[in-house]
């Protein structure tokens, strides 16, 4: 067993007001995703110019917020959120779901693209390869914030948190998250992007490799305490978490988007 690094939560305390990291997390994902956008929007097949970004990246920043928000509420708390509405605003109690962010991007990414009239797979495309950077910070503040562990294991470099209540040593999912769905999808991504691609492609890449990493990492995390013992959406699937069963439609459109690529493959170009 390794142990835990006991990280304050709190990176720094002016007074009355701290600063977490998981909110420093958060401004470095933006700050990543800002570079990295100006960096490509140089890039001849670019849908925006560099001056274009800044405007870019806050939409994208509202749609993570409230479709992150939305999304726990909606997947993960749908019965106590009916019962206290007030509980969407109150999102220092924590609760972010990553397919609701997505769903509020792609919303985000819509209008944006409509108020340019620009392609909205393409317009996705360009904003796809800067996601995984922020999902690395994303799940590094998990791990610093000891939340969203895994479950329990005897493997050699399980870990106690200090906020689970059963103290038992527990996969450090967060890590292997920040692993697949930030490094390794970054470098994949950003290189399958490196060359112009047809609408839709870039996208249905990554819908299709976070969804797998994804599904993955979901048979060793923690359920929500709301989902422990029993199924997260088909009682004939009991052996399916929630997160698992939202990646199966990301797949599948993924799939669609990226048909084009396996006709290509296959010789058929039609």
């Amino acid at each position: 067993m390794i142990n835990y690094p006991a990280i304050n939560p709190v990176a720094l305390s002016l007074g009355p007001l701290q600063i977490h990291w998981y909110g420093i997390m958060y401004l470095l994902a933006f700050a990543g995703a800002y570079f990295l956008a100006s960096r490509n929007s140089q890039r001849p097949w670019s849908p925006i110019k560099k001056t274009q970004v800044e405007d870019l990246i806050v939409y994208g920043a509202w749609g993570v917020i409230l479709g992150g928000r939305f999304g726990y509420m909606f997947f993960y708390n749908a019965e106590k959120w009916l019962a206290d509405p007030a509980m969407l605003v109150r999102i220092w109690e924590g609760g972010m779901s990553f397919h609701g962010g997505l769903i509020g991007v792609a919303v985000a990414l819509f209008i944006y693209a409509r108020k340019h009239q620009l392609s909205f797979l393409g317009l996705a495309d360009f904003v796809v390869p800067l996601v995984p950077a922020g999902l690395f910070f994303g799940r590094i503040g998990n791990f610093i914030g000891g939340e969203l562990y895994g479950r329990a294991t005897d493997v050699s470099w399980a870990m106690v948190f200090p906020s689970d209540p059963t103290q038992l040593p527990r996969h450090p999912s967060q890590l292997y998250e920040a692993l697949l769905e930030g490094l390794v999808l970054f470098l994949i991504i950003n290189w399958f992007a490196r060359k112009p691609r047809l609408f839709g492609e870039v996208s249905g890449l990554f819908l299709v490799f976070y969804g797998l990493f994804r599904f993955m990492v979901e048979f060793v995390r923690q359920p929500d305490a709301q989902f422990v013992g029993q199924s997260a959406l088909l009682e004939s699937f009991n052996w399916m978490t929630r997160g698992q069963a939202l990646c199966i439609p990301m797949i599948l459109v993924g799939l669609w988007l990226m048909r084009k690529t396996f006709l290509r493959l296959a010789g058929n170009p039609n």
